[in-house]
């Protein structure tokens, strides 16, 4: 940021009195620029045992794979905004959505939300965002081919909750590179 939103002037970074980090702030006008995490919904659109993934049209991560998700818009609210994003990339319905994974990524500036939800039909095709739309078996889930590591976890986590039949809502920190783990199913 260089510039005030709110009267033009230049900006600069420094301790605002009774903060505890440095902010944009405008010396002309005396606004402080506050900078917040961006928020990022989406889907593990599950039918019949399946879960469906598509594969990405843009970068970053250009040909992977990923669930159904994207930034959340103002006026949203989550489930909103992962409904339309599936909507958006997949040209999917689903419903019952059920928060599923949060992971904090501090080094990206983003917080990761997803919802296990159900397709309403097995109708689905590409989006703009997407080259391909597709439902994987267990079996078949392309895992060197992920694009994000919430994906990755996201989907180990839901393939061992299925196995135990036990679904809770996870809340992790995501390192800036997550390693390979155990795959799970």
């Amino acid at each position: 940021m260089k510039f005030c939103s709110y009267c033009g002037a230049r900006v600069v970074r420094k301790i605002p009195p009774g903060e505890d980090r440095e902010r944009f702030v405008c010396e002309a006008c005396g606004a402080i620029h506050y900078q917040n995490p961006k928020i990022i919904a989406g889907c593990l659109p599950e039918w019949q045992g399946q879960i469906l993934l598509c594969r990405r049209a843009i970068e970053p991560r250009l040909g992977l794979w990923t669930l159904p998700a994207g930034f959340m818009e103002l006026g949203e609210t989550l489930e909103q905004a992962a409904i339309r994003e599936t909507w958006e990339e997949a040209g999917a319905k689903v419903a019952e959505l059920k928060l599923y994974t949060v992971f904090s990524l501090p080094h990206v500036d983003q917080i990761h939300l997803f919802f296990r939800a159900k397709l309403l039909s097995d109708r689905f095709a590409p989006g703009p965002e997407s080259l391909e739309a597709k439902l994987f078996a267990t079996s078949e889930i392309p895992w060197q081919e992920l694009a994000f590591s919430t994906i990755r976890r996201t989907l180990e986590c839901f393939l061992e909750d299925r196995r135990q039949q036990r679904f809770e809502v996870k809340v992790e920190h995501l390192p800036p590179s997550l390693p390979p783990s155990k795959r799970a199913g």
